[in-house]
């Protein structure tokens, strides 16, 4: 069928006529002369175009929102300088499994291969660290290539593509009809991997669930949790991926993290069965890969994951199951478990150990006693708040304190990079305002991506960031003082009034040196309505949830 001559636009109308046929609602940028074409094409959408500070803290604002939707998040920056600034939150894309489309300027077409002005050769680039990288030459192949990137985004192993834009691509024009809105093709378990997995249950002595991974939904992890319920089986979450149930739940056996539960722990070595839907059981959850023997665990590993790719990757699984967590969670709704399992009751224990595990607080050094202002927030905090975090030894107090409630209610990057939680949370409150939204931030974290505060003051994003200042990059000291004792190089700070920062900015900020402040100023900044800084000052002996050291450097505030 040929296209009318009257549908002949820009290739910049064209790409952004896509993303409306997509569903995209919000795009996060910082504009360049690049995509000028494109950016102009916006001005007519009824898109919402997020204005960012930095091209890192725009493209963490669009994996935060692939983590939170399901669906892509969108980002668009300049070439050069612009697209290697943006490779962080790609990273965290590809590291996390998060749709993201990245979309990057171009030098024209005529003049690649000179080193033109912020030239870059964008697959050489990010080809290790997305899905797939491609370049559109011509304004007549944008509909095909942007929808191929939407499904190779969200099918199998989500993760990010890039899309470079060359600038005369995006002024000419061509006739070509919009592609449909994608929608990713699942993958099942076959009726014959659930009558063994329902057998290996069947004949377990001491199973337990792991969750992980993305492309969950709410009703995937309700569909999981009455699972667990029918075959009274003990549910752990991997690292940074604890809303996936509700820490209520009376099957919850905590998260796989930095340091976890020795009972946790124990309980996965001394399994026979593990079954492992939607995570990878990378580095961190595995405990630097301890936990599992490789490349065929002692354990019995039924590993159910979307990626076929990741199906014996590093872990040769006794039952191999190649299904999205919603396609899994959908099919085991049928399975029926045995009359009297032989693990009756351990998943009550279990949920038992990680009360214990959360519960207590331990006694820092200082006036300002992290771990109760995280018990007193898990109190406070509504039930579907969004709690955000970056990287950097406070997320401990968080991770092993704070309970998690609702779905998609933890953003935090399993890459474990810093300079997340900030950018994250606007994005939560923009897409989210009726929702408590709180970001963690150590004093070095903050400073990576704080001038995103900026971008929430812009768009009234209210939401509150704690910063936890100890005056040092806290987790290289750990290292420091563990390794090379009593020498100190490179990880001390010496840092601005944060709460000053953020009046700067227009936001409601607020100093708080002693655990009695923190309530009445946590309330106060919550009354405001305004992007709020809390700035607390911890001890800098209080290296970890875990433990403290003494050092030779006594200085204090």
């Amino acid at each position: 069928m040929t296209t009318p001559k009257s549908n002949a636009r820009s290739g910049g109308q064209i790409l952004i006529d896509q993303l409306v046929a997509q569903g995209i609602e919000r795009v996060t940028c910082v504009p360049g002369e690049s995509y000028l074409a494109a950016l102009d094409a916006l001005h007519d959408s009824k898109i919402d175009v997020m204005i960012c500070r930095a091209e890192g803290g725009a493209a963490m604002m669009a994996e935060a929102y692939g983590k939170l939707t399901g669906r892509p998040g969108i980002c668009f920056v300049t070439r050069g300088p612009g697209a290697t600034n943006a490779s962080h939150g790609v990273h965290i894309a590809m590291q996390d499994s998060t749709p993201m489309i990245l979309f990057v300027g171009q030098v024209d077409t005529g003049m690649r291969e000179r080193e033109a002005f912020q030239e870059l050769d964008y697959k050489a680039v990010f080809g290790t660290m997305a899905k797939w990288v491609v370049e559109i030459d011509r304004p007549d192949r944008i509909p095909e290539l942007v929808a191929r990137a939407f499904r190779v985004a969200l099918q199998g192993r989500p993760g990010p593509v890039v899309i470079a834009l060359p600038e005369n691509m995006l002024t000419e024009t061509a006739a070509v009809a919009d592609a449909p809105r994608v929608e990713p093709a699942a993958s099942w378990p076959a009726p014959a991997d659930l009558d063994r997995l329902g057998a290996m249950l069947a004949g377990a002595r001491a199973p337990i669930v792991i969750l992980g991974g993305s492309g969950w939904t709410t009703e995937a992890t309700q569909g999981i949790a009455r699972f667990a319920e029918r075959f009274d089986l003990p549910v752990a979450t991997s690292f940074r991926r604890a809303s996936l149930i509700d820490a209520d739940h009376s099957h919850y056996a905590g998260d796989l993290g930095i340091g976890p539960s020795p009972g946790l722990k124990a309980r996965i070595t001394g399994a026979d069965v593990i079954l492992l839907i939607g995570g990878r059981m990378s580095e961190m959850p595995s405990s630097s890969y301890t936990l599992l023997d490789i490349p065929v665990p002692s354990q019995k590993l039924i590993h159910v994951h979307p990626g076929s790719d990741e199906l014996g990757r590093v872990y040769q699984p006794t039952l191999a199951i190649q299904a999205t967590p919603a396609a899994f969670a959908a099919a085991v709704e049928t399975l029926k478990p045995a009359a009297a399992p032989a693990w009756k009751g351990e998943a009550a224990k279990a949920h038992v150990d990680y009360l214990e595990w959360t519960g207590g607080v331990r006694e820092l050094p200082g006036a300002f006693q992290y771990g109760k202002i995280v018990t007193w927030l898990r109190d406070r905090l509504p039930k579907d708040a969004i709690v955000c975090n970056g990287a950097g030894n406070y997320a401990g107090w968080l991770h092993r304190h704070h309970r998690f409630h609702s779905f998609a209610a933890q953003l935090a990057p399993t890459s474990g990079s810093m300079g997340y939680g900030v950018p994250a949370a606007v994005l939560a409150k923009r897409q989210y305002p009726e929702r408590v939204v709180v970001a963690f931030a150590g004093d070095g974290c903050f400073l990576m991506n704080g001038q995103e505060f900026a971008t929430a003051v812009q768009y009234d994003a209210a939401l509150i960031v704690i910063v936890i200042d100890n005056a040092q990059y806290g987790t290289i000291r750990m290292h420091q003082e563990r390794d090379y004792p009593g020498r100190v190089v490179g990880t001390q700070l010496k840092n601005p009034d944060f709460a000053l920062y953020a009046k700067a900015f227009g936001g409601h900020g607020e100093r708080v040196e002693r655990t009695e402040e923190f309530a009445p100023a946590f309330e106060r900044a919550l009354a405001s309505g305004k992007p709020s800084i809390l700035h607390c000052l911890i001890d800098p002996r209080a290296i970890s949830v875990s433990k403290d050291f003494a050092s030779e450097d006594k200085a204090r505030r």
